[in-house]
């Protein structure tokens, strides 16, 4: 079976493991784990968060409580095709217009570089592989960032998500870190660092 084909159809899976999971209210738990995390690059000054789509698990509970303490958070912004995202400030009822693919994104933004990276993902596997939507604007994005300073990237998803032998290509971008509503674990693989 073709790259191309075995990544579809762990989408596929993948997509349908998550419907089921987010029907489940797992998102409180996840930004427990999330909150925690973060405390581990405590360097970041701007933090990337996402609006979450579909049935992706929401870490706007997460940015909310950033904002409120201080830390600069920044949102996707997918400018073109084949393109790297960019990094729009992002603060709790600002106004929202709808951006690419029906994610919300600022009115009138303002671009800022993220010093940390959560990353929305379809699927992920235990070795901190992650795979997307198929456009690349994220690994495209932390291959940029990373070319001048270490960025890390938190993969945020729900445990079902895991996926065993994720099709993996060079360009793809690995996760520094992968949270569930049930784990927080590092990569190189040291273990889990605590569970909600």
């Amino acid at each position: 079976m073709d790259l191309m084909r075995r990544k579809s159809e762990m989408r596929k899976a993948a997509f349908a493991a998550r419907k089921l999971a987010h029907a489940a209210d797992l998102d409180r738990a996840a930004n427990r784990n999330l909150q925690n995390a973060i405390d581990y690059f405590p360097g970041s000054r701007v933090v990337a968060g996402y609006m979450p789509i579909q049935t992706e698990v929401s870490p706007l509970p997460t940015m909310n409580n950033l904002y409120s303490t201080g830390t600069t958070v920044v949102v996707p912004v997918i400018v073109g095709e084949g393109q790297a995202l960019r990094w729009a400030e992002w603060a709790p009822h600002e106004d929202m217009v709808e951006g690419a693919f029906k994610a919300l994104i600022p009115a009138r933004p303002n671009y800022l570089t993220p010093d940390l990276i959560i990353a929305p993902l379809v699927a992920f596997d235990g070795q901190g592989g992650r795979l997307g939507y198929g456009g690349g604007f994220y690994d495209r994005s932390l291959e940029l960032l990373r070319a001048t300073k270490p960025t890390p990237a938190i993969g945020f998803a729900y445990s079902a998500q895991e996926l065993a032998d994720l099709p993996l290509e060079t360009t793809d971008q690995p996760l520094d870190m992968i949270v569930t509503e049930t784990n927080v674990t590092r990569f190189p693989l040291d273990g889990s660092l605590g569970s909600g």
